[in-house]
């Protein structure tokens, strides 16, 4: 089939774009994060004893200082908050660019826009890019956008230099229509891992937070609070998982039909059952044993690190029968 050069070469622009989008998404969170700050129990008890307010409950100067939320004057508030929501809104617009960098890409070549490391990498940051969106309206988390934004916008930079591959036909060995299938759900669920992965890692600094403020307030209070990030990475979780399991198996009826069995141990394979099994115990203790916490988070981090293992590590240095995934 004959490539559109012209609309590759649309879509090769698209995605330079959207990362220029994305960094300055990503600058914008930073602000937000670097520069809003809650003001603590001192100041307010401050505040309030400049109009004649009883200060009984003012904390002395060794108590832990607190967040109040809500107690700067509103222009100055809202000035960093601002900034926040117009990185936000460059998210959504970054993510309808890379939609369309994807949408030109396929059309140039005539199948799925996800037949090599390029292509793969972009649609995985895009599914991560929408998760995060949605996380941003459900939960109050919009300041760890620079956190989230940061990976995605490193993996887009690999993609378009190091990982980049012109626009081509498939290779023979993937053109069958399990790569719609089976891809697209390893697709869905390495984007939306990437989330939970960043979400317990942030956790665990403001765990560390909890148990000793004075030493780690300046970053304590600028993340949300522990059940908070413990939810984002559980719900995220648990909707991934499940993708996941449907990706694999249809990833051994593919087998079946190319190779002749369902499953033989290849690295890619081995690997995907390891990082399979890790997020199952994840989900199985919290279900059962109540794991939270700590033990909960550095499981789901164990989880993402085998995710990452495979995308990169098996895909570019190892040999096996996933190799041509390197384009």
């Amino acid at each position: 089939m004959m490539v559109n050069e012209t609309l590759a070469q649309f879509g090769d622009w698209t995605y330079g774009a959207t990362v220029l989008v994305y960094v300055l998404a990503m600058a914008l969170a930073l602000l937000e994060q670097a520069f809003s700050r809650a003001e603590t129990k001192r100041v307010a008890a401050r505040k309030l004893a400049t109009v004649g307010a009883p200060s009984v409950n003012a904390p002395s100067g060794d108590e832990p200082l607190e967040p109040a939320i809500g107690l700067r004057p509103r222009d100055e508030r809202d000035k960093w908050e601002r900034y926040g929501r117009m990185g936000a809104a460059l998210m959504i617009l970054g993510a309808a660019l890379h939609f369309s960098s994807l949408v030109l890409r396929g059309l140039a070549v005539g199948r799925v826009p996800w037949g090599n490391m390029y292509e793969y990498m972009s649609a995985v940051c895009l599914v991560a890019v929408v998760t995060w969106v949605v996380l941003m309206r459900k939960f109050p988390v919009r300041r760890l956008s620079v956190f989230v934004m940061l990976p995605i916008v490193i993996l887009m930079f690999l993609g378009g230099t190091l990982l980049y591959s012109e626009a081509a036909p498939l290779q023979p060995a993937l053109r069958s229509y399990w790569i719609i299938i089976h891809v697209a759900a390893a697709i869905i669920a390495s984007g939306l891992f990437l989330v939970p992965g960043v979400a317990s890692i942030l956790y665990l600094i403001r765990n560390r937070y909890d148990q000793d403020q004075a030493k780690f307030v300046r970053l304590g209070t600028r993340l949300p609070a522990a059940d908070v990030l413990d939810r984002v990475a559980y719900r995220t979780t648990i909707i991934a998982f499940p993708i996941f399991t449907f990706g694999v198996i249809c990833g051994g009826i593919w087998a079946e039909a190319a190779w002749g069995r369902f499953w033989g141990w290849d690295p890619k394979e081995t690997v995907a059952f390891i990082a399979w099994v890790v997020y199952a115990a994840y989900l199985h203790s919290r279900a059962t044993a109540g794991w939270r916490g700590r033990r909960a988070a550095w499981i789901n981090i164990l989880g993402f690190s085998a995710t990452v293992f495979n995308l990169f590590f098996v895909n570019l240095v190892t040999v096996g029968l996933h190799s041509y995934a390197n384009g």
